[in-house]
């Protein structure tokens, strides 16, 4: 607990996925795996493996696949690092042995598994929730926690609403999760109710006061956001001792959401001077993976997002551009470069061969076999006709509406718009189907997206509610690509009367889609979220039945 290194827990694919609408496939979460092995992650929570079949194959194929290779970012030996470069793969469970045995399966096949369990410990949540009393809650945790370790020798304790408990019950709930076998223990603020000072007190309680506690046991943080103060409370608890911190890309994840990833490992990076800490992130892929979990999640990052968002480094008031013109140390603490901004624009146009385009996807962190290389390529030679220079910011999109989408179930071959003030506005659509077959649809609406919607719903017939749309220009000029967000909300009973079918059938899925025309990357976007809806709804993947309620986020 005296080293100088902070393990970073990303729980983006387990804790981010429960954020409403941000639901992924088996797929994408798998993609997400491995960019941020790629950006090294020391410890990947790849899913609640209670939750569904689909999750718990999910983590599995996580395990197999991303936890028995290396991670991008190789930590020298100066850190003090000796361990295989290869992150743990973790599952979270409650504590009982059903949902241990799922965890279990679903790692064991990792080089480094890790089964993750928790009950809660604050009074408000073992009276009205647990229905326990104390003493039944330190029986469950001793009793559970020995059961994880006789399957995994890496256990992992969190007391949920550790930051509205009693600091002596803590104690010896972790003394006895200690005494059973958890190496790691994991404080959440689970309601992100404490202050930064009270945070610290906390963390460095449970180090000077919890029995057994020794220098092979790291103590974590897993902070919320409710009252903005997630990422303040992770850097407390980190200042009081705790070497591990569990995050999200982003920040997202239930309600406020999560401590972000990016502000931690920046702050830690910034401050060093103040913190003296490490981590074994790979700085300059953060950009890449906030903008890979934006587009599967449908979650889009808010401009004035610390580190990520699109006006993290923008300056427009006359005086902080005049300064950074001087200097961009005036008004810039970080460079865009470290975090994988690149503000230079690379000439890559319509006489650029495969070679340059390879080079360049690699230096930008994506790695392509050659058919995926075919199929990038035929892409940006569509989008090389239509502009003259093509910037970083359009490759990523073009990689992104290419192959962060699900597996096509209907799939956009082409659309034709009437709009204006003259008429009224109609869309056609043309649609390839799961049978193969070609369908087309007309349509009028109050406006061409709405129109080419209605075309698309009559179509499909698979009938949701619009919650959410986004548009905006990726890049500067009028031949800019447009990027579109959407979030839908399947309605219920409209094909099944099974009622877990009907329950799938009501959550909320995100799409993405870009093209230079805006009405084009509107119709992707749609059919993009469409095409989750349909897995989700034909593979009968289900959401969490928590039976002890909400979990540690």
């Amino acid at each position: 607990m005296t080293n100088n290194y902070v393990r970073i827990f990303d729980t983006t694919l387990r804790d981010g996925e429960q954020s409403p609408g941000a639901t992924m496939t088996s797929a994408e979460k798998l993609e997400v795996a491995r960019s941020l092995a790629r950006m090294g992650v020391d410890i990947i929570e790849a899913g609640f493996p209670a939750a569904s079949p689909d999750d718990l194959e999910a983590v599995r194929r996580i395990a197999v696949e991303v936890g028995n290779q290396p991670r991008g970012a190789a930590l020298s030996p100066s850190k003090g690092q000796s361990e295989a470069k290869v992150p743990i793969i973790t599952g979270l469970a409650r504590a009982n042995k059903s949902d241990i045995d799922k965890a279990w399966e679903a790692v064991k096949d990792a080089q480094k598994p890790r089964i993750h369990t928790f009950l809660a410990t604050s009074a408000i949540h073992m009276k009205h929730k647990l229905k326990m009393d104390p003493e039944e809650v330190v029986g469950r945790v001793s009793e559970m926690v020995a059961y994880a370790k006789s399957l995994c020798a890496d256990v992992e304790f969190s007391p949920e609403d550790a930051g509205r408990s009693d600091p002596e019950f803590l104690y010896v709930v972790l003394g006895e999760a200690i005494k059973a076998g958890a190496a790691t223990l994991n404080i959440p603020d689970t309601v992100g109710y404490t202050t930064p000072d009270e945070f610290y007190k906390l963390i460095d309680g449970i180090i000077k006061n919890t029995p057994g506690i020794h220098e092979g046991i790291t103590v974590s943080v897993h902070c919320h956001d409710d009252l903005g103060l997630a990422t303040a409370n992770t850097l407390a608890g980190i200042q009081a001792g705790a070497r591990q911190a569990e995050v999200t890309i982003n920040g997202i994840g239930e309600r406020a959401g999560n401590t972000s990833l990016e502000e931690i490992v920046m702050t830690l990076k910034t401050r060093h001077p103040i913190f003296n800490l490490e981590t074994g992130i790979e700085t300059t892929q953060i950009a890449r993976v906030s903008k890979l979990v934006s587009n599967y999640t449908g979650m889009v990052v808010q401009p004035n997002k610390a580190i990520v968002g699109a006006n993290a480094f923008a300056h427009e008031a006359g005086i902080h551009q005049d300064g950074m013109l001087k200097h961009n140390l005036t008004y810039e603490i970080m460079r865009p470069e470290d975090v994988g901004v690149n503000q230079t624009k690379l000439v890559l146009g319509k006489h650029s061969g495969r070679h340059a385009l390879r080079n360049r996807l690699a230096e930008m962190g994506h790695s392509l076999d050659e058919a995926e290389l075919d199929k990038a390529f035929a892409r940006f030679k569509e989008l090389a006709d239509r502009k003259k220079v093509i910037t970083d910011l359009d490759l990523e999109a073009v990689i992104a509406d290419e192959f962060y989408r699900p597996r096509d179930v209907f799939y956009l071959e082409g659309l034709q718009v009437s709009c204006g003030t003259l008429g009224m506005p109609t869309a056609t659509v043309r649609l390839r189907g799961p049978d193969r077959e070609i369908h087309n649809f007309a349509s009028m609406g109050t406006g061409p997206v709405d129109a080419t919607y209605k075309a698309i719903d009559a179509i499909v017939k698979t009938p949701c509610k619009l919650l959410e749309f986004n548009i905006h220009a990726i890049t500067e000029g009028i031949d800019a690509l447009g990027e579109v967000t959407v979030r839908i909300q399947g309605e219920n009973g409209q094909h099944s009367m099974d009622p877990q079918s009907e329950t799938v059938y009501a959550r909320v899925f995100g799409g993405h889609g870009a093209d230079t025309d805006i009405i084009v990357a509107s119709a992707k976007a749609y059919i993009n979220a469409l095409n989750k809806l349909i897995i989700a709804k034909t593979e009968g993947v289900q959401p969490v039945h928590n039976n002890f309620g909400v979990m540690l986020g």
